[in-house]
């Protein structure tokens, strides 16, 4: 995942600290791969797009440091060193079954672990490496006990699989260093084979640091006359290939069933987006996610990292549903391999807010009401559900529905005042002080799905897709 700098950057050659700059600037650049289009596509996601709440968790011998997932690159750790931490990885109260149950009470389903990072380190057994937790200090495969853990538990499982990986000088400069850059390749089709074919049926393979737009680290080459960065809206154009369609091909021939995002080249079943900025607007053409943290740092482990608060992250999942997303929320397990108390407290939260609210979320879509000013809306049959994140008075005026209106409600229960007229609804709100999200549910006499989205006013704040 894109790193947040630390302040304290240990020194770096220019050629490194260039790349750096150059990459963060660019990483968080949509890849744009190519969508399949198989006649099962459809049905393959259709469990991912009801689910709309997920776990995402980034662990590994970063947390050790505990300054984040991209501590060895930001503070240029070499290589050899940051192996030894292999040596102190010996997570004596990690428990699958209870990261299953946390993210169970939390309302989510399906979770995504990363089997392996960018800086090498795999939690599963690959026979053809040296850097696994297999051969660290625990000797137990992770991914396997995990799982085991969450499928057990009727979750889907997800595992992120990131092709970077920072040992291997061929991805930096895969021109001058191409058989370096081949083994690379190796490895990654290697290890993807390895977790399709031995851990059982997976849901999600979760890539990240992939395809054409990342090799290179962010374009940086040298001209002859000095440094220059690739353009952003340019990839890479050398020789070198990752050869995504041949590995995501094997990977589906071995998991059918399995549906992986848009951060390789080759053909992805939904798409990714990154960050609470990046929440951006309506998307109903295709499916796509937000994942983000549920701290203000890094994704992997801090034990500075303040948790964002509850109504923030009930609003922020609302709008990704509301703009007919889904909403993946990570939590960076302890060197030990607990999740933090005060995250697992903020999940349990999420999840009691979701047990009162929770069918205005599950296998909705949305809309028809696109966001605006007064917040989201979400449909499901015969009913609409809106999301008034922020009221404006005791009454909510909408544009007209094309549908006749045959009763309103809160959703908690109890009748509302509904006016329905040619030019527009008007619902009573009756809105709680404390309310983070007043929802409203409209029963039509025919399926919302046949209407098509309705504009509503939107201000430059709700535009630039703040929750």
């Amino acid at each position: 995942m894109g790193g947040k700098m630390n302040k304290s950057v240990g020194k770096a050659r220019f050629v490194c600290l260039f790349l750096a700059i150059l990459f963060l600037s660019s990483c968080a650049r949509a890849q744009w791969a190519e969508l399949v289009s198989d006649k099962d596509a459809a049905a393959r996601i259709q469990w991912w797009r009801e689910a709309k709440f997920g776990l995402f968790m980034h662990w590994g011998v970063y947390s050790i440091p505990a300054r984040g997932e991209w501590v060895q690159w930001q503070e240029q750790i070499p290589v050899d060193d940051y192996a030894k931490l292999a040596d102190q990885f010996h997570p004596d109260k990690f428990d699958p079954d209870a990261w299953a149950a946390l993210a169970k009470a939390a309302g989510m389903k399906y979770t995504v672990l990363t089997a392996r990072h960018h800086d090498g380190f795999a939690l599963f057994d690959d026979p053809g490496s040296g850097f696994t937790a297999m051969k660290s200090a625990a000797h137990r495969d992770f991914v396997a006990d995990y799982v085991t853990a969450v499928r057990k538990a009727g979750l889907h499982v997800g595992l992120y699989y990131s092709p970077l990986d920072w040992r291997f000088p061929g991805f930096f400069f895969p021109g001058i260093y191409k058989a370096n850059a081949e083994e690379l390749r190796t490895q990654y089709h290697r290890q993807l084979n390895e977790l399709a074919s031995h851990y059982g049926k997976l849901d999600v393979l979760w890539f990240d640091g992939g395809g054409g737009d990342w090799l290179g680290f962010g374009g940086a080459h040298f001209t002859g006359s000095g440094w220059a960065a690739r353009p952003k809206n340019q990839r890479y154009t050398g020789a070198f290939s990752w050869r995504d369609d041949e590995a995501v091909n094997n990977l589906r021939k071995l998991q059918p069933s399995i549906i992986v995002n848009d951060r390789t080249d080759a053909a992805a079943d939904y798409r990714s987006r990154e960050g609470d900025g990046a929440l951006g607007d309506f998307e109903n053409r295709y499916p796509w996610e937000l994942c983000t943290t549920i701290t203000d740092g890094a994704w992997g482990y801090q034990p500075d990292a303040k948790v964002k608060p509850l109504d923030y992250l009930i609003r922020l999942l609302v709008s990704a549903v509301g703009r007919d997303g889904n909403f993946i929320l990570n939590v960076g397990p302890r060197p030990d391999g607990q999740i933090d108390p005060a995250q697992a407290t903020r999940l349990i939260e999420i999840g009691a807010w979701l047990h009162q609210n929770g069918s205005s979320i599950y296998a909705t879509r949305g809309g028809p009401y696109l966001p605006g000013d007064f917040g989201v809306s979400t449909y499901r049959g015969n009913k609409i559900f809106l999301h008034v994140l922020n009221p404006s008075g005791a009454a909510l005026t909408l544009p007209a529905l094309p549908a006749r209106i045959t009763g309103c409600s809160n959703l908690g229960g109890g009748d509302v005042p509904c006016k329905q007229r040619e030019d527009g609804v008007e619902v009573a709100l009756g809105i709680s002080p404390d309310a983070v999200d007043t929802i409203i549910e409209i029963t039509l006499e025919s399926p919302a799905a046949e209407i098509k989205p309705i504009p509503t006013p939107l201000t430059p704040k709700a535009a630039a897709g703040q929750p």
